[in-house]
């Protein structure tokens, strides 16, 4: 579906509820599937958790995650420890592109039974599913974080637990935190001391619930809405704690540099537009521990004139596709004169935007989301839209909700 979104005003007050989110609602799946008795609310209703949840209950020998990420890695794990299973783990042509050779490498560490169908280093694998008798690996610590949760999330099943070393500065911290936090919820005792993380096994847990927290990196792209809007404008979203365990918390406060105040009210955040950005402001910031923020602070930067230099985003080049070459040629389409390397992203101020143009997704639901805020400054196409239902199926509902207009093409 392509979507044209005309150039729009929001309503001054508005009120959205976000789907939980799918990085702690994949975590919790794959912890249900070792352990029924665990109990899952507001689980996303995302493609991802979908693909993760039909790959945990299938019985087929071959099972396929199309573009979903998280599964591919977790799912890698999880099929390695489960005895006596075999299966071959495939996805769509980009997931053949994107590596899986440093998980499949600490496995082996672990005594896993992987092997790659066509290239080396990549999907598909064949997975023979067998007990796991060693305890140690060491892994680079700059790796995506997928590759240490999905370690992690298996660990407390080992017979001796896990003691997994990360060598160098570690990247995404947050989601490792995560990982460990919802293994403390569960009542699996683990440390993470300086570059060593410890597991503990347990073979069985108590009866419990656990509610998912909505998807922050989701409300990210009301923030940009909020920051691109008259000062006053607010939109109360739901339902989100303070002391959130996901990453993309720090939005609250880096939206402040954009004008965007958080108010936190029981289960709720506010989003008000409490002042204007002067357009001389350079926003600086390194997003090695949020990462999947950056295409939406890139855009808000654009939509208002403001520099922005942007660092730690080197897991981006490995995303559902090159989501920093992406930002580049679709930002330069709207007038922008933009940088990029192989972790970094400069974009200088500029004064105008080109109205109208057709934005490409590249399979990718974060482009989709973040560049359609910009249609509060101009009138805007974005090409494959049905790409949100990834992560994000309600998106263009909900931006109907609160005073989007757009055509379907």
């Amino acid at each position: 579906m392509t979507l044209h979104i005309q150039k729009s005003t929001i309503k001054s007050i508005s009120e959205v509820k976000i789907t939980g989110s799918k990085s702690e609602a994949n975590r919790l799946l794959i912890l249900q599937a070792l352990y029924p008795q665990l109990q899952i609310e507001n689980v996303s209703n995302s493609d991802d958790s979908q693909l993760m949840l039909n790959a945990l209950t299938s019985s087929e020998a071959v099972i396929d995650i199309h573009h979903a990420g998280t599964a591919m890695r977790f799912l890698t794990a999880y099929f390695s420890s489960k005895e006596g299973r075999e299966v071959v783990l495939t996805g769509s042509k980009r997931m053949k592109e994107r590596p899986i050779g440093v998980l499949v490498e600490a496995l082996r560490q672990l005594g896993a039974n992987i092997e790659y169908i066509e290239n080396e280093g990549f999907p598909p694998l064949r997975i023979k599913g067998q007990r796991l008798t060693k305890t140690k690996v060491t892994l680079k610590a700059n790796v995506s974080s997928q590759y240490i949760s999905a370690l992690l999330l298996i660990a407390q099943t080992l017979e001796n637990g896990l003691e997994l070393t990360l060598d160098g500065k570690i990247t995404s911290v947050p989601y490792i935190k995560m990982t460990l936090s919802l293994l403390d919820e569960i009542g699996v005792a683990n440390s993470f001391k300086g570059n060593s993380i410890t597991v503990k096994p347990i073979s069985e847990i108590k009866s419990k619930t656990i509610v998912v927290e909505s998807d922050w990196s989701s409300a990210s792209y009301f923030y940009s809405i909020v920051a691109l809007s008259n000062v006053g404008t607010k939109i109360t979203l739901s339902s989100y704690k303070k002391d959130s365990l996901q990453g993309d918390s720090v939005l609250a406060d880096i939206y402040k540099l954009f004008g965007v105040r958080t108010t936190f009210k029981k289960n709720t955040i506010v989003l008000e537009k409490s002042s204007i950005v002067n357009n001389q402001t350079s926003i600086n910031l390194d997003l090695s521990n949020a990462p999947d923020i950056a295409q939406t602070i890139a855009v808000t930067s654009f939509g208002l004139g403001l520099k922005c230099q942007l660092t730690g985003l080197h897991t981006l080049k490995i995303k559902e596709t090159d989501r920093l070459e992406a930002l580049k040629t679709e930002l330069t389409k709207l007038g922008a004169k933009i940088e990029v390397t192989n972790d970094t992203l400069t974009l200088y101020s500029s004064t105008s935007v080109i109205d109208d143009v057709q934005i490409e997704t590249y399979n990718d639901h974060r482009m989709a989301m973040a560049f359609a805020p910009l249609a509060l400054k101009t009138s805007i196409t974005i090409k494959d839209a049905d790409v949100v239902s990834k992560s994000y199926p309600d998106f263009w509902l909900d931006l109907e909700q609160i005073g989007f207009n757009f055509d379907k093409a």
